[in-house]
């Protein structure tokens, strides 16, 4: 029988409530332009968070250029204060490992007491180097002022950089206190760890990746509230304008037309997609019908490698085979005689076809992988009872095999459509020109095209928020519909 892993240790264990709170509140600010302690020059970008100030010199920068140029700041200065920032993004992650190992029995704990100290050290360092590097240049602050006309020093550090330092002190605090009384493990202790929290540090990663990737940008809706110009400068209260570029959207007679004609393209590219999405399941019931295995796997990996061709490539096969000078034009006209030069590329009819039929020639393969999955999961005496019965191999799947996919249809149905909004822009953007883009162009392609290319930062951030508070209700919606119909819920 497996020894019991301790889980409690007397009071001492309370104090890692604190450090792991704490410590969850600093991890955030690192990705927070507004509470980068590193802005201590005036002039500085203020879009800037601590963990870009740590890794780019060039966003770093990107506002003080001039005072660079006339060594007003020394370039070896920038430098010192990217190794301040990284100093402290380094300790908080030093220490949110110290927090990782203290999940476990007593002697994991003893190890991470030590490694949050040494993060805590490695904060502190950061902060002594933050703060030489603003001395410096607050004590010459006045004499540079008289001749480029402004203080280029901040008045005051900001306080985030104290409240960084205060960080690091209660997690030196607290691990100095846990070293001295908490209890010392048993000699010839292992470190052991409950499968719970191994369950969950497996799973962490995900956490802070989908908090990175998925949550974290959810912090440029701002920009929807601003009058914002894509560049390197500041946003301030200045810029406030409240609902304006809401109203745009229906009191602007141009915008409102072209977000009818995307919403049309899109849903339609999407209906279609929605209307044809049955084909991979079918695609994966006749795959493993093939009884000769190393057929089948030769099949599946072909009609799954174009899944990973990029849609670049993609448009660059299309454009061999059906441009005026590709292989249909060329072919034609030695079979005829006569010169063909027809743009296939450039017609628009059958438009949203053609582009179905190139997501379903990319897609299948790699789609059908999840109902070959869930065939491998049927019972096979189910076949078998078929089989006793007379069942013949379309009987089978027909009444065992489609059945048996229906539940995992149901669900990617539902995904397709609380994702209606939602069908890319790769393909649409490549294969636009000047006579097929207003067909091609779908929701996010639009707002590419509008932020990126137009530079309207704040209207294609509103259509990006209304198209996914959309989507999270067209996903409520569904799951609704599933409780009804199915009696199950996808969420």
């Amino acid at each position: 029988m497996a020894r019991k892993v301790e889980v409690s240790n007397g009071w001492t264990d309370k104090i890692y409530y604190v450090t792991r709170i704490s410590l969850l509140f600093a991890f955030v600010l690192v990705f927070f332009s507004e509470f980068n302690p590193a802005r201590i020059f005036t002039q500085m970008n203020k879009n800037v968070s601590l963990l870009t100030a740590a890794l780019s010199y060039n966003r770093l920068i990107v506002n003080i250029k001039y005072e660079i140029n006339h060594n007003y700041i020394f370039s070896s200065d920038i430098h010192s204060l990217m190794l301040a920032s990284a100093l402290m993004v380094a300790g908080v992650a030093v220490m949110a490992a110290g927090a990782c190992v203290s999940l476990g029995n007593l002697k994991m704990k003893r190890i991470s007491n030590l490694i949050t100290i040494g993060g805590s050290l490695i904060t502190a360092g950061g902060f002594a180097k933050m703060l030489s590097t603003y001395a410096l240049y607050k004590s010459i602050d006045a004499e540079i002022a008289e001749k480029i006309g402004f203080s280029m020093a901040v008045d005051s550090l900001p306080g985030v950089l104290y409240a960084m330092l205060g960080f690091a002190g209660l997690q030196f605090l607290c691990g100095v206190i846990l070293v001295i009384f908490q209890p010392r493990p048993q000699s010839g202790e292992k470190c052991e760890m409950l499968t719970t929290y191994r369950l969950f540090l497996m799973f962490l990663p995900f956490i802070v990746l989908a908090f990175i990737f998925s949550y974290l940008p959810l912090y440029g809706w701002r920009y929807a509230f601003f009058n914002y110009k894509s560049g390197p400068g500041n946003l301030s209260m200045d810029d406030f304008v409240g609902f304006k570029w809401f109203r745009s959207l229906v009191d602007n007679a141009m915008t409102r037309n072209d977000i009818v004609r995307v919403m049309k393209n899109t849903l339609i590219m999407s209906g279609l997609g929605i209307a044809t999405s049955w084909l991979a399941m079918a695609f994966a019931i006749f795959l493993s019908e093939i009884r000769n295995g190393p057929f089948r796997r030769i099949v599946q990996v072909f009609t799954t490698i174009p899944n990973f061709i990029s849609w670049v490539l993609v448009y660059a096969i299309a454009f061999a085979i059906f441009s005026n000078q590709g292989f249909i034009n060329n072919l034609l006209t030695q079979i005829t005689g006569v010169a063909h030069n027809r743009l296939y590329l450039q017609e628009q009819n059958m438009l949203y076809l053609k582009m179905l039929l190139w997501g379903i020639w990319k897609g299948i393969g790699w789609s059908a992988i999840i109902y070959i999955a869930g065939i491998s999961g049927i019972d096979q005496q189910l076949y078998e009872a078929a089989t006793v019965d007379g069942a013949g191999r379309f009987q089978k799947m027909w009444h065992v095999t489609l059945p048996g996919l229906l539940p995992t249809y149901s669900v990617m149905l539902l995904l397709s459509v609380a994702g209606i909004l939602s069908n890319g822009m790769d393909q649409y953007l490549v294969f636009s020109n000047a006579f097929t883009k207003k067909t091609l162009e779908v929701l996010d392609l639009y707002v590419y095209t509008l932020g990126i290319g137009a530079g309207k930062i704040p209207l294609s951030t509103v259509i990006g928020m209304l198209k996914t508070l959309i989507s999270v209700t067209l996903l409520f919606a569904a799951n609704g519909i599933s409780k009804l119909v199915r009696s199950e819920s996808i969420i």
